[in-house]
């Protein structure tokens, strides 16, 4: 009997005691799993975010400079159809700048958008014709500097507040609200305002 026993005893000792001893380890080696896969995951996101991310700018960037083409040809046609109607006609415009900047240019009569872009929108150092709009791509190291110009001196005085001088609208969260009136005519050329109201 006493032989049973012990025998009994020693089956349990090593042949139980091993299957609990692993079961405790197995639990243990899940959390380990667990927790290395979900490092993994956080790398792969992290390599992701690092390729996609510069791409995601760039496209952003694009799509910024075509809405502000569209908005300088938006300014141009209502230059041109006040220019039409005649002195004391007048229109407003909104417009929103979320990056760049728009320079109102009274001294040279000219309407400039100039921001900085990780896209490159046109070859560096070459200028290209987009309808009336000139538009022109300088390299800064990383960072493209687009131009986008429209030259009114050939048929308007265009100027700001009443003066020929230069303003700069930046970037703002809300759009602005610019006043384009025809002022009349001198030395054969239609004086357009700008102002912000």
């Amino acid at each position: 009997m006493e032989k049973k026993r012990v025998k009994k005893k020693l089956n349990q000792r090593f042949l139980i005691y091993p299957l609990l001893k692993h079961k405790a380890n197995k639990r243990g080696q899940v959390w380990i799993e667990t927790v290395i896969y979900t490092l993994i995951a956080f790398v792969m996101i992290g390599l992701v975010l690092t390729f996609a991310r510069p791409k995601i700018e760039e496209l952003k960037d694009k799509a910024l400079i075509d809405q502000s083409i569209t908005m300088l040809n938006e300014i141009e046609f209502t230059i041109l159809n006040i220019g039409i109607q005649g002195p004391g006609n007048r229109r407003i415009l909104k417009l929103g700048i979320k990056k760049g900047e728009l320079k109102i240019d009274g001294v040279n009569d000219m309407i400039i958008f100039e921001m900085e872009s990780s896209h490159q929108y046109s070859e560096p150092g070459e200028t290209i014709n987009d309808g009336n709009l000139v538009i022109y791509t300088e390299k800064k190291g990383d960072i493209n500097i687009v131009n986008l110009t429209r030259d009114y001196s050939s048929a308007y005085n265009i100027q700001y507040n009443g003066q020929d001088v230069l303003e700069i609208l930046t970037k703002s969260s809300v759009p602005y609200r610019l006043l384009l009136s025809h002022e009349g005519e001198q030395n054969n050329k239609i004086i357009i305002n700008v102002s912000i109201i």
